[in-house]
């Protein structure tokens, strides 16, 4: 069974850096960048990058992302998401605001929000 990692302080950056496997989700008050390979979910008050060597496959909920890699998720974002020309994302998004640079690549299923509490459901479609 994956182990729960929980992080109380939101001083510091938490960072999975390349050439790193981290299985199991990962919950955090504070920023986090993953330059490496995440398998679990990923839950922050605050805001995720993924860097251009990055890898996530699990659902994600957090107050705003940067997808410079690849990610295989379900993603809900309370503020804002941000493609970035070498991000590859396949999952469903539910987003207040969206930024998709040329080149992006996206496959999903895009629903606007209003701002809604981070705790709404993302429904497959």
């Amino acid at each position: 069974m994956a182990k729960i990692y929980e992080q109380e302080n939101s001083s510091g950056v938490n960072i999975i850096a390349h050439g790193t496997l981290f299985v199991g989700n990962i919950n955090t008050s504070g920023d986090c960048r993953i330059d490496g390979n995440v398998k679990g979910n990923i839950h922050s008050k605050a805001k995720i990058i993924i860097g251009e060597s990055g890898i996530v496959e699990g659902d994600i909920i957090c107050n705003s992302i940067d997808i410079e890699g690849t990610v295989k998720a379900n993603i809900h974002v309370s503020e804002q998401l941000s493609l970035r020309s070498t991000a590859t994302l396949t999952g469903n998004i539910v987003v207040n605001k969206i930024t998709i640079e040329v080149g992006a690549n996206f496959e999903g299923s895009c629903r606007m929000s209003n701002g809604n509490p981070i705790a709404e459901q993302i429904t497959e479609s």
